[in-house]
């Protein structure tokens, strides 16, 4: 899936024996290659890309990991209203997003992006767990899953740790973030999430928070463009590509983060949030009461606006955007959910 990962675990109380790091540390390598073997869209052995370049629309046997990811990425399509998809390869691509980068300054014409929204529909992707299958009703259709996969990866590794015997832990895919127990001296694990960076800042400065969030078994995700983007004349195009369009995610949305139970879903419901946009977004979010944080950026002064939903502030009081903390406050630990999906 491209991206790192990292574990912070509490050892067992006594007298069950300490676990050795290395060991753990093998071992969560070991379960994320399986995962990655299931999910890569970059290996062409993986099951996910045998998968979309099979010549058949029949059922496919897959494993239970993929099938579990595809049938909750597709009742979130459809809850969405297809805001979120895991067809939207052809379109990732044609924008630049994809294995191959964009170069140059030409845009995709309507005619191009018609030709790649014809080949994106959630509807032509099939799942089920039992047996554990997919099919897809038109040869041309490709799926992706990297919006949920990373989170379920968290959710799997979680799993593992606590299997291992260590209960308290944090883990963290890529910008996913997933919590169980508590730490040491605290009720709870507490996690930053950061203010988006300008859009027409030259420079990387360094990030600041927008407020911290306690998590006791929650997971965490983030979703924005600040970190993957390009400019065209005065026109800014961020890499989260909202399938009903065919275009990138337009609006004063700058990102918008997620606490739920499970990684998968906070991970893919953050991208969904994204794409339907700071008004429809939040009020999606609290009609399914949804613990989500949107951080709006003001046109005319880029000043941010924290807008937190009501199932948010039992996790978090947002701090004002205009003079964050320096550091986070103890215990918080060095982690952040930037929104590089």
């Amino acid at each position: 899936m491209g991206t790192t990962w990292s574990a912070k675990f509490i050892q067992p109380a006594s007298p069950a024996p300490p676990l050795d790091p290395a060991a753990v540390s093998t071992q969560i390598a070991a379960r994320l290659e399986a995962l990655e073997a299931i999910f890569s869209t970059y290996r062409p052995a993986s099951e996910l890309s045998r998968f979309n370049t099979s010549p058949t629309v029949e059922w496919q046997p897959v494993s239970p990991e993929l099938a579990r990811v595809a049938v909750a990425s597709r009742e979130l399509s459809a809850l969405t209203g297809g805001a979120f998809d895991a067809t939207v390869g052809p379109l990732v691509s044609l924008w630049g997003f994809g294995p191959q980068r964009r170069t140059g300054t030409k845009l995709p014409t309507s005619a191009e992006i018609a030709a790649a929204r014809a080949r994106v529909d959630y509807r032509r992707l099939e799942a089920r767990l039992a047996p554990p299958a997919l099919r897809k009703s038109d040869l041309t259709l490709s799926a992706d899953f990297a919006s949920m996969a990373k989170g379920f990866s968290a959710d799997e590794l979680s799993i593992l740790l606590t299997a291992l015997g260590a209960p308290d832990h944090l883990v963290q895919v890529g910008g996913d973030l997933k919590t169980s127990g508590h730490p040491s001296g605290a009720p709870s694990w507490s996690a930053g999430i950061e203010n988006p960076p300008s859009p027409s800042s030259a420079v990387n400065l360094p990030a600041t928070l927008a407020t911290t969030v306690t998590l006791a078994g929650e997971a965490l995700s983030t979703s924005g463009d600040s970190h993957n983007a390009f400019t065209v004349g005065r026109r800014r195009y961020g890499h989260i590509i909202d399938p009903r369009t065919g275009r990138p995610a337009q609006g004063p949305l700058a990102s918008v983060s997620v606490i739920h139970p499970s990684c998968a879903q906070s991970s893919a419901i953050a991208t969904a949030l994204f794409v339907l946009g700071a008004d429809a977004g939040f009020h999606f979010a609290e009609k399914h009461h949804l613990a989500a944080l949107f951080i709006v950026r003001d046109a005319a002064t880029a000043q941010l606006a924290l807008r937190p939903t009501s199932a948010f502030t039992k996790f978090a009081a947002p701090a004002t955007p205009a003079s964050p903390p320096a550091t986070p406050p103890a215990p918080a630990l060095p982690l952040t959910a930037p929104g590089a999906r």
